[in-house]
């Protein structure tokens, strides 16, 4: 039970994937956890349709990889096309990742988000509530108080800690009155999921069509299914360009259009906004509350179920385990360089694709198929950059980069070195260490010993390039620091405490 007076030890607003996935690492973590939504069954219409390598390593963390696969399949080829066809940029994926896992998948959102409500359920440590609307807070200095309303009334939760993952329109951020930062970038599109028929042939990679004359976006879902965005054009209205009739015109000019049935539809406003501050008081903002991008680099939930992780481990660490509350202080400095880096990639891909001047598109053109040709990159690579501050050793080599998850094929399947060492904080040594003054709960582990035999020289090749005798990782499983072991386990008392 949460403490005396409280009715759970952390309010999640808002149900969809980030929530979700907060609520279920709380609960993995033995945190009571209350989870609401103003709607009682998955959002309808078409969100989310890429995550990363990252988001399937957390799945499993979940332990429900198995059922998000179910709904997802193994990204393909992105490329950046004229409107005659030509290549102006190609992202090759390939199929392995720092993770153990391909490096991203295409997915249907309500899938996942079924999969994600399910296993929350399981937990003894979970209160569901559908149905219910968030209305108000306060807060001091020991519990928020937070005002609920569902078919039965109003009801006063008291929670040690509120998390706002209630999406763009957030009624958490309006209540802490936090404003939007605007990122410049704002353009109105039509999204459209497909179901495919039997036989229906598609595209093999995924597609951005720089065509002036109306860009368009055509890419992979999870399997059975497929997904076009048509930018709307001046003039145009969302009521005009969501009518059927007007949809079959778009997709008239695709091959493979007879063989799809529209599933779901929406128009939206692509944009990229990040929040001020995503912490007051006791009160935390994540996924679409605390930022929002255009979908181009496919990373907007990827960046909401980060925000997930980081949050999940050092709220456990807090109410659990001992550490100071000034964790969470860590959260934005080391989320939104993250967020930022994504947003300004998006953006850029958004730039090239969302042109609708003839002149200047055909400039674009001929500078990015000129540097097509010299083999220079158009677009930075898709990936972060390291955690520049917060719950790290700073200048050690390694600190705030993802710890990679080697793995290997045995007689019942994958094996893979989260499912060996499990959740929590990690110390991985070269040789035996005194582990009696180590802050909160960690798993040791030597190379020699025989469970990581599978994993052993892909965890010396990592440390040898970074000529250290240890590696601390957190439980996001980014790593707090290299170097001693006695060394890293006095700075991560101190980075916690």
């Amino acid at each position: 039970m949460p403490g005396a007076g409280f009715d759970c030890d952390v309010l999640v607003v808002g149900l969809g994937p980030v929530g979700a996935t907060l609520a279920g690492l709380l609960t993995q973590g033995g945190i009571r956890t209350m989870a609401l939504d103003k709607d009682v069954e998955v959002y309808p219409l078409p969100r989310a349709a890429h995550f990363d390598h990252e988001i399937m390593r957390l799945f499993q963390q979940l332990g429900i990889a198995d059922a998000v696969l179910q709904h997802a399949r193994p990204v393909p080829p992105y490329e950046f096309r004229t409107a005659d066809g030509q290549v102006l940029m190609r992202f090759d994926f390939g199929q392995g990742s720092p993770s153990g896992w391909a490096a991203g998948y295409m997915f249907n959102q309500p899938g996942i988000e079924h999969a994600l409500r399910a296993k929350l359920a399981e937990s003894a440590f979970a209160e569901i509530r559908l149905g219910w609307r968030f209305e108000g807070l306060t807060q001091d200095d020991t519990a928020v108080e937070a005002v609920i309303a569902g078919l039965h009334g109003r009801q006063t939760i008291r929670a040690r800690y509120v998390i706002g993952c209630d999406g763009a329109r957030s009624l958490v951020r309006d209540a802490l009155g936090v404003t939007l930062a605007d990122c410049r970038f704002d353009e109105p599109w039509l999204v459209i999921d497909a179901i495919l028929r039997p036989g229906a042939k598609m595209p093999a990679v995924n597609l951005q069509i720089c065509d002036p004359a109306r860009p368009v976006t055509c890419v992979q879902m999870g399997p059975g299914r497929h997904r076009w965005e048509f930018m709307l054009l001046p003039g145009e209205t969302a009521e005009q360009v969501l009518d059927d009739g007007f949809i079959r015109s778009l997709l008239a000019g695709w091959d493979c259009a007879a063989g799809v049935e529209i599933d779901r539809k929406a128009v939206y406003r692509f944009h990229g906004l990040v929040a001020e501050t995503w912490l007051v008081g006791r009160v935390l903002l994540a996924g679409d509350s605390a930022h929002q991008m255009p979908p181009f680099a496919g990373q907007g939930m990827c960046s909401g179920l980060r925000d997930a992780a980081n949050l999940a481990w050092k709220l456990k660490a807090v109410l659990k385990d001992g550490a100071g509350a000034c964790l969470l202080d860590g959260y934005q400095p080391e989320r939104e360089p993250h967020v930022r880096a994504y947003i300004e990639l998006a953006i850029g891909m958004g730039r090239v694709v969302c042109m609708l001047d003839r002149t200047a598109a055909a400039a674009r053109d001929a500078a990015m198929l000129a540097q097509r040709a010299a083999g220079k990159a158009g677009l930075p690579a898709l990936s972060p950059p390291a955690l520049p501050a917060g719950c790290i050793l700073p200048g050690s080599p390694g600190a705030g980069t993802l710890f990679p998850q080697p793995w290997a094929m045995t007689d019942g399947g994958p094996l893979r070195l989260d499912d060996v060492l499990g959740d929590g904080a990690w110390l991985i040594t070269r040789a035996m260490v005194d582990t009696a003054t180590a802050p909160l709960l960690l798993t040791f582990a030597t190379l020699a010993d025989p469970a990581l035999a599978p994993f052993r020289a892909a965890i010396e090749g990592w440390l040898d390039q970074r000529h250290a005798a240890s590696v601390l990782v957190r439980p996001d499983r980014y790593v707090f620091g290299t170097g001693a072991p006695e060394a890293l386990l006095e700075a991560f008392a101190v980075a916690i405490r």
